[in-house]
């Protein structure tokens, strides 16, 4: 099977870097886009295009109905979900299989086992992963809540069963803060993802967020292709990733590698998935989420082992083999998030119009963007406007040319993260490797 013609249903940089994989293959693009995103690029770079709605992503990137039939009226013969938005949402899924449209990313049974947490944690368990001690399931009530906690010890963290980025997420130092706590959670987890539901797991102080990149295709095989460190975060989102991982040794990756393949097996995954786990101090490892989709952070991975992620989804969609196992990284990349907000300021977002624009460039520098002199940073959407990718031969090199391109990149008109990123390369604990999830609630107090 080969595709003709992907849909892409996601926007942003993400959009035009499945677009620039499939025309590489020689594959037709369909790009949809809403209102806001009019004259946006990956309108312009996809060889067709289709509004589906006003600005707002619940009445057009979110609305699968519109989705489907752009898909129809183009002849979309795929579906590429990027990441966010409807990439992990199991009735998109099923909506396309039953529609005829190849969904490029797992079942939508494989995309609703990873999506609960709770179920998640068990299949993983029962796979001999190492996992966080906590809740078996679901916790149904104030007084179940408060007993788990007191076996597991605090500090806990009582977490949105169909969570992400934070939301629906709490920590929990001692028992009179529980109640409080756990209503929140709930409340918060309802609002956000339509689902109350929570679990509890004993907090791991002080971790390294570690995640393990896995492809799999469709007859069994499944590969990784290394870790990437995802510790610099401020309220559980990303900020700076890199692979290797500055705590990684050959026996730690071999075994986190192992777990990752055991739990993909587990449920016969199929395409590219990430395994994230918590890493504590005596390099103990415990599996925390699985995210059924390609990650923002994926071009740490593709610059240190020289592989197209998207083209290996794509490839997988179609029923080939994924490629025979990667080769042993080379080199070292870090991934500088550019967001339109303002770090001085509680990193509050800052969309409008960027007057001037200034990108680098030269060897080992990459920059996946969909932003241009004047673009209008809508405000109803991600603030992601750009990910500057540095590759060097070791750390020490990825960092120094990752100073030198941070200081030849401008935007301005409105405020970024590129001073922020400037701040964080002279910071000597992140220089030496010695940081983790706390690092800029540390170092970078507001």
């Amino acid at each position: 099977m080969s595709f003709k013609k992907i849909l892409i249903a996601n926007r942003g940089e993400i959009a035009l870097r499945v677009i620039r994989t499939c025309k590489e293959m020689g594959i037709k693009t369909v790009a949809v886009y809403s209102e806001a995103d009019r004259n946006a690029l990956h309108v312009t770079f996809a060889d067709e295009a289709v509004c589906i709605g006003p600005a707002l992503g619940r009445e057009s990137y979110l609305k699968i109905s519109s989705i489907i039939s752009a898909a129809g009226i183009t002849g979309a013969d795929a579906i590429h979900p990027g990441y966010g938005f409807l990439a992990e949402n199991a009735n998109f899924s099923e909506i396309c299989t039953e529609s005829g449209i190849k969904f490029i990313g797992p079942s939508a049974q494989m995309i609703r086992m990873m999506g609960d947490k709770a179920v998640a944690k068990d299949t993983m368990r029962r796979n001999n992963v190492p996992v966080v001690p906590g809740s078996d399931g679901i916790v149904d009530s104030l007084e179940e809540g408060k007993r788990i906690a007191q076996i597991v010890g605090y500090p806990v963290i009582i977490k949105a069963v169909a969570g992400g980025g934070g939301k629906g997420m709490r920590i929990v130092h001692e028992e009179k803060e529980f109640e409080n706590a756990f209503t929140m959670a709930r409340t918060e987890a309802e609002a956000s993802f339509m689902n109350g539901d929570v679990y509890i797991e004993k907090f791991i102080e002080n971790p390294r967020h570690v995640e393990i990149q896995v492809m799999c295709d469709q007859f069994g095989n499944v590969y990784h292709y290394g870790e990437r460190d995802c510790s610099v975060q401020r309220r559980h989102q990303k900020l700076i990733e890199e692979s290797p991982s500055p705590v990684m040794t050959e026996e730690l990756r071999r075994k986190m590698g192992e777990a990752a393949i055991a739990g993909c097996k587990a449920i016969n995954y199929e395409g590219a998935g990430t395994i994230e786990f918590l890493v504590d101090k005596h390099r103990n490892f415990y599996f925390m989420e699985m995210n059924t989709r390609i990650q923002v952070e994926h071009p740490v991975t593709e610059m240190v082992y020289d592989v197209d992620l998207i083209r290996q989804q794509i490839l997988v969609a179609m029923g080939a083999n994924v490629d025979t196992p990667p080769r042993a990284p080379e080199g070292h990349a870090i991934e500088f998030r550019i967001n339109a907000e303002d770090p001085d300021n509680n990193f509050r977002p800052s969309p409008g119009r960027i007057e001037s624009l200034h990108v680098p460039g030269g060897f080992g520098v990459r920059l996946d963007s969909h932003v241009y002199q004047s673009y209008v940073i809508p405000p109803y959407y991600d603030s992601l406007i750009a990910k500057l990718i540095i590759w060097g031969k070791n750390r020490e090199f990825a960092i120094n040319r990752a100073k030198r391109a941070l200081d030849e990149f401008y935007i301005e008109g409105l405020k970024t993260t590129i001073p922020f990123h400037r701040k964080v390369l002279e910071n000597e604990y992140f220089v030496s490797g010695d940081f983790d999830t706390s690092f800029i609630d540390t170092h970078f107090k507001q």
